[in-house]
């Protein structure tokens, strides 16, 4: 038996999903976070149903690639049963899609979510006169604490044993019409009572004010930035740094060298030692840049980032920047996928099927991957760079700024076509549900461990195994001329450049045992931003763009890392 969980952008769909099945997935406060459709299994006695979360859609009339494949799931996958979420705060923006689903005569349960702010909202709506206007059961439902999700799964067992009960009683109508119904519907069951603005409404005005605004989005980024360096490097001096030096580092040094005192494999786990910068063995530079430099800007930084898209602050973000962001091909809601790109670039790449077109898609894609680096590449970046002063930290990440909006305009002007405007829904400020809050933190951190610890492991093996062989002497001396001519740097960085391929992060901290000058780093951290993604961004690219369009960007890629590398090379030589 299948259950497709349908309904209009960000009205709870994956939250309900995540309670029916405890398969765990991503839920934010803005729309567009599914952009793809999610298989659990409920079990209703000896029985397992299957539900699907299908990406959210305002109607069956799609205009993007995430409403086609909701549009598409609808029509082809012969549901047992539907399971329309709508947002009881806005039934008027909701129902067109309910309509459309109600006609098609499929089995349907109504769950209305978020009825908790429809009260505070002072919004009063009838149920049992709109279940019998629609002909369907409909389920009141706070999603975030798993209020009605017990009478949604009685309804679903109800509907084991007697499908035909909840056959939708109503007959369909010209979509013209149905928004005539829509209107009619709701003046005479739905009541909104007048009452002052509260805080949050006014802070809500205040964000997408042109001037407050603005103000308002310089103290949430510098917050942003506090937040994440401040809370990492509080977990590292204090907590980790002291386990892996004063215990770990000692422990797995003795514990390796009793077994294999020496040779190939003490070498390819410890390497030199326990001192990260310099070993960089397996068990020990391997696990310390990971989980000791890494972890704890991932760990804040998606704190922060699940802070600010349940309280829904990104779309409005999106809408103050929307001019902005025209001039690189773009609308305002394009910003989310940047902002995702600086955790992890997979899910920034995946994120812009929000968008409507091919073009906005390249677009996008390109500049995420050219000049948005993740937070491990950036936490490495800050760790390197960081003792040297905060002003090489700017030149890193001001040239990347200066290539974002760069190639965003050069490509807005020599790819056909014109940006779309933004229809953005906005949704209210909410406070965030803490619990939902860590557990989406939880999933994040570990998505990263789960996609960074094989790769790094990989990584630093295949490095050490080619300079034993002597392969990266003879790659060093074929590509020395790029290195240390155009770049600046020693023959030694091509180990660390062509690792990028597989992990940045792990790339970018292979520089520390070089003793480069703090504007080699520059120019080594730069490029290595700038230069390919890293192996599974490639998939993705490869995946959502097709491989003609990957390899533009993987083109673009190698250009631009070379020139952007010589320029800064070029210029430091006349000015230090």
């Amino acid at each position: 038996m299948k259950i497709l969980l349908m309904g209009n952008p960000n009205v709870g769909k994956s939250v309900i999903f995540s309670r029916l099945t405890g398969v765990n997935v991503m839920a934010a406060n803005y729309p567009g976070t599914t952009v793809g459709y999610t298989k659990g299994s409920l079990k209703i006695g000896k029985r397992s149903l299957e539900i699907i979360d299908v990406p959210g859609t305002y109607s069956l009339t799609p205009s993007c690639k995430a409403e086609e494949v909701a549009r598409d799931m609808f029509l082809k996958e012969d549901p047992d049963l539907v399971i329309n979420v709508i947002d009881a705060t806005n039934l008027e923006r909701n129902l067109y899609l309910t309509l459309q689903i109600l006609e098609k005569g499929i089995p349907t349960i109504i769950v209305m979510n978020m009825w908790d702010a429809a009260k505070r909202k002072g919004v009063h709506i009838n149920i049992e006169k709109l279940e019998k206007a629609l002909g369907t059961v409909i389920i009141p439902s706070v999603a975030v604490t798993g209020e009605g999700i017990v009478k949604v799964v009685d309804s679903i067992t109800n509907f084991t044993n007697n499908p035909e009960k909840l056959r939708p009683n109503f007959n369909g109508m010209p979509d013209d019409e149905k928004w005539l119904f829509i209107g009619n519907l709701l003046t005479h069951l739905q009541r909104i009572e007048h009452r002052h603005p509260t805080i949050l409404e006014k802070l809500e005005d205040a964000s997408v004010h042109p001037i407050f605004g603005f103000l308002i989005a310089i103290f949430v980024i510098f917050l942003t930035l506090e937040v994440v360096v401040g809370f990492g490097e509080l977990l590292i001096d204090y907590i980790l740094d002291p386990i892996y030096y004063n215990y770990y580092g000692p422990f797995i040094t003795n514990l390796v060298g009793s077994i294999f005192p020496q040779g190939f494999v003490y070498d390819i786990l410890i390497g030199t030692g326990y001192e990260y910068t310099e070993s960089f063995g397996l068990l020990t530079t391997g696990v310390y840049v990971e989980l000791a430099v890494v972890l704890p800007f991932i760990l804040s930084f998606y704190l922060v980032l699940g802070f600010l898209e349940d309280f829904g602050y990104l779309p409005r973000l999106a809408v103050l920047i929307d001019s902005l962001m025209h001039k690189l091909g773009l609308h305002g809601y394009s910003i989310i996928p940047v902002i995702l790109g600086f955790g992890c670039n997979v899910p920034a790449v995946l994120s812009t099927r929000i968008l409507e077109g091919k073009r906005e898609k390249f677009i996008s894609a390109a500049i995420i991957a050219l000049s948005v680096p993740c937070m491990a590449q950036t936490a490495v970046i800050i760790g390197l760079l960081g003792k040297y002063g905060i002003q090489y930290i700017a030149i890193v990440y001001g040239t990347l700024l200066l290539l974002f909006v760069s190639l965003g305009y050069v490509l807005n002007k020599l790819l056909k076509g014109e940006s779309p405007e933004i229809f953005l829904e906005i949704p209210p400020y909410r406070i965030p549900h803490f619990k939902t809050l860590l557990k989406k933190t939880w999933i994040r951190v570990k998505g990263f461990l789960i996609e960074a610890v094989p790769y790094v492991s990989l990584g630093i093996v295949l490095i050490n195994i080619l300079y034993m062989v002597g392969f990266m002497t003879a790659l060093t001396n074929l590509l020395a001329p790029i290195i240390s001519t155009m770049l600046g740097l020693p023959n030694d960085a091509v180990g660390a450049l062509l690792l990028g391929f597989l992990r940045k992060d792990i790339a970018t901290a292979m520089l520390a045992p070089l003793h480069l000058s703090p504007s080699q780093l520059v120019v080594a951290c730069t490029v290595l931003a700038v230069s390919f993604p890293c192996i599974a961004t490639f998939v993705v690219l490869l995946k959502e763009l097709g491989i003609k369009d990957m390899l533009k960007i993987i083109s673009l890629m190698i250009i631009l890392a070379i020139t952007v590398g010589t320029l800064l090379n070029l210029i430091f030589g006349v000015l230090l």
